[in-house]
């Protein structure tokens, strides 16, 4: 079940995700959540972000914008190694509440609050009109380097806030794809460090077959995306990780994953 759930998640989700440039992680993590502790399941989504954007780096580098990756990149690595750092220091407190629920116990711990009101901010901010007109100039790039980076490494949704960055840059939409690509891979790297000397301390282990099936689903995905992809609107895509995002954040909030 856990396979079959997480790799047709990351088919799709890669797929439909490709020129958009997010919604990866915010899919597939919380599939990974419903089999495994809420920091696990980051590190593993993490993993398999990671490795699909390799992929996705190989094909499209040529094109990523150096200026643009100058101003950009180094803000969004510190504030990813804040963020995981952050979320590191949340999954050793204690839990703010316990309560039974159908004959199960249930917690709500700090980091899943945090987390849960993140993605629900985040699921508001899709629904919002207003937010596909959201750009920045090009002198608040470290700003939103920033700003990505240290919610890439809180809980990994750092693609919607950079792109609302990056499209007021004068880029193509090679370069555009490109240049994203570039600040993702490299965020990744960032949080997964941390990621790692968390797990290690804490004993827990990434389920290592399971991440590399959903990688593999992954890819598939982004070569099948970037065919098809473009009958499917940004906007729709946005629509259904927004849902997904909300569904998740209620449950996650109230401890039921």
């Amino acid at each position: 079940m856990d396979y079959a759930l997480v790799c047709a998640v990351a088919l799709l989700a890669s797929g439909l995700t490709f020129f958009s440039g997010f919604g990866l992680g915010t899919l597939l993590m919380p599939a990974f959540a419903i089999f495994f502790p809420l920091e696990i399941a980051i590190a593993a989504t993490a993993v398999v972000h990671f490795v699909n954007n390799l992929f996705k780096l190989a094909l499209t580098a040529r094109s990523a914008h150096a200026r643009t990756l100058l101003g950009f990149l180094p803000a969004a690595l510190v504030a990813a190694l804040l963020g995981a750092w952050l979320l590191s220091s949340l999954g050793h407190a204690a839990p703010l509440t316990t309560y039974t629920l159908a004959g199960g116990e249930h917690s709500i711990s700090p980091v899943k609050a945090a987390i849960a009101s993140v993605i629900f901010l985040f699921s508001v901010i899709e629904f919002l009109p207003a937010f596909d007109r959201l750009a920045f100039d090009r002198r608040w790039l470290p700003i939103g380097g920033a700003v990505s980076g240290f919610f890439g490494g809180l809980s990994g949704h750092q693609g919607a806030l950079r792109a609302a960055f990056l499209i007021r840059c004068g880029l193509t939409k090679e370069q555009f794809i490109a240049t994203g690509i570039v600040c993702s891979c490299a965020v990744d790297f960032s949080r997964l460090g941390v990621y790692s000397l968390q797990i290690r301390s804490s004993h827990e282990h990434i389920p290592w077959p399971l991440v590399a099936a959903a990688s593999a689903a992954a890819l598939a995905g982004t070569l099948l995306g970037s065919r098809l992809v473009r009958k499917v609107t940004i906007r729709s895509v946005r629509l259904i990780v927004a849902v997904a995002l909300g569904l998740f954040a209620i449950a996650l909030g109230f401890g039921l994953v």
